[in-house]
C-alpha cells in the first residue's frame, strides 16, 4: 500500500497532472494545518477564504481517515505476512488442513487490502483537491480589506509633472512620432499584441538592458529562461490551477506560455536541495510574458495599459526563512531605486487581503503616474511566498540544526515595460520631443524622441 509521512512537507511529481494525480499535495503543510489550526483560519480569513472554518476542518478529518486507513493497511500487511510464515512451517509439519484454512484468510485479506488501497486512493485524491484549492496564508500584518481601493499606501516618491491641458496620452504620442503600431500588432496576431518600431523598439531594448545591468549589479545571476513551461512548473509556482484561465495554453504538448520569468526561474529549484550557504540564491531573468488578461474596457486597457505580450524583468530570491521579510525589503529598495533613476514618480501600496494573490503571503505594488492620463498605473509586484511555492515544489535545505526545512521564495518585477513606456513618453513630452532619462541614453544612443 502507498504510503505517505505525515511530516514531509510536499509530495510531488515531476509529471505531475492536476487533475488526476493520487499523490498527495502538501500545499499548505498539512502538520502546520493541524497543529495551528485556528491560527491558519484567522490567517486565512484575511484573504477572505470563503468556509475557511469547513474547509480546514474537512482536511483535518480526512487526513484522520486517511491515517486509519492506512494503520488498517499495515495491519493487513502485517496479518498476511506472519501467515505466510506459519502456512510454509504448517505445510512440512503435516498440517495441511490447517495450512489450507491460514491460504483461505489470505485471500480475504487479499481481498480486503485491495478494498482499503482503493479508499485510500479516494481519501488522497479528495485531499489533494482540498489541499490544492486552499491559497497560501497571508502575514497577520497583511491590511484587512477586500478590493484594491482597501490597498495601504506606505510611500510616494518623485516630483508630479504639470503638463498642462494639452499633454497627450501615450497612445496618441506613440502615434505621433511612429514608436508602437497598434493596428498592425492587431493585424498580425490581435487586440493587445503590439509592434514596436524605431525609437520606440529602441527604447524597449533600452529598458531592458537597463533593468538587466541594475540586476546584476545587485547581485542577482542573470537567467535566460524558456518561454513555455510544462504543467509541473505551473502548479509548482501557484499558477495552476488557480490561473489556468489567464493562462495561453499548448494541449498538444502540455505547455503553458508564461505569464511571468518567475516561473521558470523558481522551477530550476523544483525537487532540489540546496545548501544553506547558497542563501540568498538571487536570479534576474528577461523575458516576455503572455497574459489573457480578461477584464475592464475603455482608457484602462487603452494603448499600452494593458497588453497580452508584454516585456519584463524578473528579480527571484530563495531565501532562509528567518530572513525573507529583510529580503522583501531589499527587492523593494531595488525597484524603488530604479524608478528613482527613471525619473518616475511612484507610490507604494500593501496590498489588503483581498487584493493578495493566491500564492501571496505579503506584496508590495509599485505603482507610476501618468501625468497625461492623470492616474496611477501598476508596474511592480514584489512578494515574498514564504515556503507556499517551496512546498509545492519540494525546495528544502537542511539547516544548521540538521534538520530538513522548506526555502522561502520571493519575486518582484524590476520591471514591467508597458506602462513604464506610457507613463516616460507622457511624463517627459515637450513641445518639441520626449526627453530620455539619463540612465537610458547609453542604451539608447539619442537623448530625445522627436
Amino acid at each position: 500500500m502507498f504510503r505517505l509521512s505525515e511530516t514531509s512537507p510536499c509530495i510531488c511529481d515531476t509529471n505531475l497532472n492536476f487533475n488526476n494525480n493520487v499523490n498527495l499535495l502538501y500545499m499548505l503543510q498539512l502538520q502546520y494545518i493541524k497543529e495551528h489550526r485556528d491560527e491558519c483560519i484567522e490567517r486565512l480569513k484575511i484573504k477572505h477564504v470563503a468556509d475557511v472554518e469547513q474547509r480546514i476542518d474537512e482536511i483535518i478529518a480526512l487526513d484522520e481517515q486517511r491515517r486509519s486507513l492506512q494503520k488498517r493497511g499495515d495491519d493487513v500487511k502485517a496479518e498476511q505476512n506472519a501467515i505466510a510464515k506459519e502456512v510454509g512451517m504448517l505445510f512440512k509439519q503435516g498440517k495441511r488442513e490447517e495450512a489450507e484454512a491460514k491460504k483461505a484468510r489470505t485471500a480475504e485479506l487479499k481481498g480486503e487490502e485491495k478494498h482499503l488501497t482503493e479508499q485510500m486512493a479516494a481519501v488522497e485524491q479528495e485531499l489533494n483537491t482540498k489541499l490544492i484549492s486552499l491559497p497560501n496564508a497571508p502575514h497577520l500584518s497583511v491590511p484587512q480589506g477586500r478590493t484594491a481601493d482597501d490597498n495601504l499606501e506606505v510611500g510616494r516618491f518623485g516630483t508630479m509633472p504639470d503638463l498642462g491641458s494639452d499633454a497627450l496620452p501615450h497612445w496618441e504620442l506613440c502615434a505621433k512620432y511612429d514608436l508602437v503600431d497598434f493596428e498592425l500588432g492587431n493585424k498580425i496576431t490581435g487586440a493587445g499584441f503590439p509592434v514596436y518600431k524605431g525609437k520606440g523598439a529602441r527604447l524597449q531594448r533600452a529598458l531592458i538592458n537597463f533593468f538587466l545591468n541594475s540586476a546584476a549589479d545587485a547581485g542577482y545571476v542573470e537567467i535566460q529562461p524558456p518561454l513555455m513551461v510544462n504543467e509541473a512548473s505551473g502548479l509548482g509556482t501557484g499558477q495552476l490551477p488557480d490561473k489556468e484561465g489567464q493562462m495561453y495554453a499548448i494541449p498538444l504538448d502540455g505547455f503553458y506560455m508564461i505569464p511571468t520569468a518567475e516561473v521558470p526561474i523558481t522551477n530550476i529549484y523544483r525537487n532540489v536541495i540546496v545548501n544553506a550557504d547558497q542563501f540568498p540564491i538571487k536570479h534576474a531573468g528577461y523575458s516576455e510574458c503572455f497574459r489573457r488578461e480578461a477584464g475592464s474596457y475603455g482608457k484602462d486597457v487603452r494603448g499600452l495599459n494593458r497588453l497580452h505580450e508584454f516585456s519584463k524583468v524578473e528579480i527571484v530570491v530563495i531565501e532562509h526563512p528567518d530572513r525573507s521579510y529583510e529580503r522583501l525589503e531589499e527587492m523593494k529598495k531595488h525597484v524603488g531605486g530604479l524608478l528613482d533613476q527613471l525619473g518616475l514618480p511612484y507610490r507604494i501600496l500593501k496590498l489588503c487581503g483581498g487584493d493578495i494573490s493566491f500564492t501571496s503571503a505579503m506584496t508590495f505594488d509599485f505603482e507610476v503616474w501618468s501625468a497625461a492620463q492623470q492616474r496611477w498605473l501598476e508596474v511592480s509586484s514584489v512578494s515574498n511566498f514564504e515556503a507556499f511555492q517551496a512546498n509545492r515544489m519540494k525546495l528544502r535545505f537542511k539547516d544548521s540544526d540538521g534538520k530538513m526545512k522548506l526555502a522561502h521564495t520571493l519575486n518582484g518585477s524590476a520591471l514591467a515595460l508597458p506602462r513604464i513606456v506610457a507613463a516616460l513618453l507622457e511624463n517627459n513630452q515637450t513641445p518639441d520631443g520626449i526627453t530620455m532619462p539619463e540612465c537610458l541614453r547609453p542604451y539608447m544612443g539619442f537623448d530625445k524622441i522627436s
